[in-house]
């Protein structure tokens, strides 16, 4: 792996790159001490992971993100920064960071976030080889199958430990009713895709959102005892919004009063992603 750092305090980019080094993460291949000239840096450079602080001159850590993935997809981004605010956190995440470290530096908890975002390209690759290996074998793509596509949906659901829930029956019929119409959920309200199957869609619908908050509670249990945990980090941010998984996390550790809440658009989206990949 090759990493770049930005970070205006040069102590921390030594800190960083002895980190790296002393436990073979990889190689430091530069640093920039400010936003702009990082910029120019890294699209040159193309390292395949960014350490970034958030406050750093010129341009701040989650501009120079957006910036750099507008041109370069394949690099992955960590921040780091003394700031808290929750707000701040789901904002980097929402721009494309993978992780969010808060200043002191532990060299423990960069080792970990590191080697989870390095294991996540590497499987990534290996993906990529398999799909290029395929296409040359065969140009005709394979057409996913019904029995594929239902197979897809009861593993993400099993795996957020909703398979036994009420709304389960009621979720499957929905995304195989988009599926096999080829339609978008966009060109659909909720309430209208329920009337398709109950007559009384409200009541489906409460039942397809406690099935969905129920799903999101377990992410969030998941999370406290684990947040490097394969399952947490794949479908907290591929079926919720992730600051809505921080709070409800919050909440059951009694650190806030709020619960998180559930879009079932975002639910439904997600679950038709995965069904069909």
């Amino acid at each position: 792996m090759k990493y770049f750092i930005v970070e205006d305090d040069l102590n921390i980019v030594k800190i960083l790159s002895k980190i790296i080094y002393d436990r073979e993460l990889g190689e430091v291949v530069g640093y920039s001490l400010d936003g702009a000239s990082a910029l120019k840096e890294i699209l040159n450079l193309r390292p395949d992971i960014v350490l970034v602080d958030l406050f750093i001159p010129q341009k701040d850590g989650i501009s120079l993100v957006k910036e750099i993935m507008k041109n370069e997809e394949n690099i992955s981004f960590i921040m780091i920064s003394q700031v808290s605010s929750k707000d701040m956190i789901s904002k980097a995440y929402e721009n494309g960071v993978e992780f969010y470290i808060q200043k002191p530096i532990n060299a423990v908890e960069i080792q970990n976030v590191i080697g989870s975002v390095k294991d996540k390209i590497l499987n990534k690759r290996k993906l990529n080889q398999i799909k290029n290996l395929f296409s040359l074998q065969n140009t005709s793509p394979k057409k996913i199958t019904k029995s594929d596509y239902e197979r897809n949906l009861k593993y993400v659901l099993q795996k957020i430990g909703v398979m036994g829930e009420a709304g389960t029956a009621d979720i499957i019929a929905v995304i195989k009713f988009l599926i096999e119409s080829n339609a978008k959920l966009s060109d659909f309200t909720i309430k209208s895709i329920c009337k398709r199957f109950s007559y009384n869609p409200k009541t489906m619908e409460q039942r397809i959102r406690r099935t969905a908050l129920k799903g999101m509670i377990n992410l969030a249990h998941l999370g406290i005892e684990d947040n490097m945990n394969d399952t947490f980090l794949e479908y907290s941010s591929g079926l919720y919004n992730f600051r809505e998984i921080k709070i409800e996390m919050d909440y059951i550790r009694g650190k806030g009063k709020e619960r998180g809440k559930v879009s079932i658009r975002k639910f439904i989206d997600g679950l038709m992603y995965y069904s069909k990949n």
